[in-house]
């Protein structure tokens, strides 16, 4: 009888997931406000990772909130937006 090989594969490591945060990062842009239903569509497209709020519908300026674990999520959504829309960062520092 022939002893049984041990598998020569790797058990997967459990990934630790990060704590939930305790409050949410924000950042302001500024868009075209004809382009703000545009921006919401995408927004949504995107599987909704942030939300925001029109803080002023004359000028565009919006208030873009999301979880700080998906930090480079939101900048690789905002690098894809800008093709279509021009994307303005007013973050107050």
């Amino acid at each position: 009888m022939s002893k049984a090989k041990k598998s020569s594969r790797r058990r997967p490591r459990k990934r630790i997931c990060p704590p939930p945060p305790v409050t949410s990062e924000r950042i302001y842009i500024q868009i075209n406000p004809s382009k703000i239903a545009l921006f919401r569509f995408l927004l949504e497209g995107y599987d909704n990772i942030g939300i925001f709020t029109v803080t002023n519908k004359f000028t565009g300026l919006l208030q873009l909130r999301y979880s700080p674990h998906q930090r480079r999520e939101i900048k690789q959504f905002l690098d894809a937006v800008r093709t279509e829309i021009d994307v303005k960062d007013v973050t107050p520092n």
